[in-house]
């Protein structure tokens, strides 16, 4: 799709198609050393979105961005629950990763990938879980949860945009920074948002990755939230990190998706997570 095209120009990366476990799933990879896994949230476009911090991490890292299945360009499966998620990622780990890799794992999936932690810890060498609202006692604000549902019935351009707001916490000034980039988004999560098996996805996402991960986690584990993120709030993150003295790593005039908003704070934490 053109638009995918335009996310990804001029990134050293390759983008194929693979099978993991049974679910044709499209990845990107790239770069060199110790791998670096970035796992999208519960978004329609799935993993092109990494793209603002793509090069830069590549520089250090063998990087792999998947699609999650039913999102991107991946296969559906018939229910994407934490025992299917579970066995996909097993595999996906064992198809692209010769070690245990740094796991960076974003909003609604960031809660599917914390119970996959918990299970399966040996498989990771660290979890980074980045604007997740299953760390906390998390209730999605009615003006969002009112927002998602126009979006998701009609996912106009006028409701992308209502969509984005809440998201981002200055739309305005991302868009004069990266207008092409902003617009190939707006475009390609629309256009994926109309195809029946990503809505049906995004429902079950958003029915069981807002509730709170009880499951010990051993791995080694650290939270990334952006200062003025409206989708989960701040204080859940705090709350969180004081409970499980898990470290908190926060963006400044960031909203939920500081890796576009702010790719270069963005960055400059996540190489801290690793010191």
């Amino acid at each position: 799709m053109p638009e995918r095209a335009r996310l990804l120009r001029d990134l050293p990366v390759n983008e194929r198609r693979i099978d993991v476990g049974g679910v044709s799933t499209v990845l990107l990879e790239g770069g060199h050393g110790s791998p670096l896994v970035l796992l999208h949230g519960g978004i329609e476009c799935g993993g092109v979105y990494w793209a603002p911090v793509l090069a830069r991490l590549a520089d250090e890292h063998q990087v792999v961005v998947p699609d999650v299945p039913g999102l991107g360009e991946s296969d559906p499966v018939d229910r994407l629950d934490d025992e299917t998620f579970g066995r996909w990622m097993t595999e996906l780990l064992r198809l692209t990763c010769d070690e245990p890799p740094i796991l960076i794992t974003h909003s609604l999936l960031g809660t599917m990938a914390a119970r996959f932690a918990a299970k399966h810890g040996e498989l990771l060498r660290q979890l980074v879980i980045y604007a997740a609202p299953g760390v906390g006692r998390y209730r999605m604000p009615i003006g969002l949860r009112v927002t998602a549902i126009r979006f998701a019935v009609r996912p106009t351009e006028d409701n992308m945009v209502r969509f984005e707001r809440w998201a981002f916490a200055d739309l305005d000034q991302v868009r004069r920074k990266s207008p092409d980039w902003m617009d190939a988004f707006t475009t390609y999560t629309r256009s994926r948002a109309v195809v029946p098996h990503v809505q049906r996805t995004m429902r079950q996402l958003i029915r069981t990755c807002t509730k709170q991960v009880r499951e010990p986690i051993d791995v080694p584990t650290s939270l990334l939230w952006g200062a003025q993120d409206r989708f989960v709030p701040l204080p859940l993150a705090l709350e969180a990190s004081q409970r499980l003295n898990w470290p908190l790593r926060v963006i400044d005039d960031a909203g939920h998706v500081p890796h576009i908003e702010q790719p270069e704070a963005f960055l400059e934490e996540v190489a801290r997570t690793r010191s």
